[in-house]
């Protein structure tokens, strides 16, 4: 598995991979995408924003065919506190065999690391526990649940949140 910026190549695999299937982003924030063209649309957003230094938004790419099956992104940061908070959606033909742990290590790694955060965060709808099994492979701390506290595509969730800290990293 590799992480690598997106692509406007990578919109058809983006579409088939993981944004059109209605099974993936049933748990998250936005809907199933129509066709390539909203895939492609998405990834110009992403590409033109790369020349930002505190963006980050990262293809997750199978090594044996060099094509994304997935993403990991920081999707709210906080300076004073030196938060980052991350989120990533995975295609349901690579669930549960270890690439969403792997690639949530390396992003952890490198934010320790090289970017010298002090706190790594994210949240799942609590309809969706696999999420929760990667954040805890990743020594990330469930900090509690908020009743009602995310709108996911199906509407509004109980949320769980997680965490790890620079001291709690190794």
């Amino acid at each position: 598995m590799l992480l690598r910026q997106f692509k406007i190549d990578d919109a058809a695999d983006m579409y088939e991979n993981w944004a059109s299937d209605p099974d993936v982003t049933e748990y998250i924030t936005w809907p199933p995408h129509k066709d390539v063209d909203a895939s492609r649309a998405v990834l110009q957003e992403y590409i033109e924003k790369y020349t930002e230094k505190d963006f980050y938004h990262w293809a997750i790419i199978l090594k044996e065919t060099s094509k994304p099956i997935g993403s990991i992104a920081i999707y709210a940061q906080n300076d004073c506190t030196k938060m980052v908070h991350v989120g990533y959606v995975i295609g349901k033909n690579w669930w549960n065999i270890g690439i969403a742990t792997e690639a949530l290590s390396r992003l952890i790694e490198f934010f320790f690391n090289d970017v010298g955060v002090n706190r790594i965060e994210a949240c799942h709808s609590t309809k969706l526990p696999s999420s929760g099994k990667v954040m805890t492979k990743n020594n990330m701390r469930l900090e509690g649940i908020k009743r009602q506290g995310g709108w996911v595509v199906n509407g509004v969730s109980d949320t769980a949140f997680y965490a790890i800290l620079a001291e709690d990293y190794s």
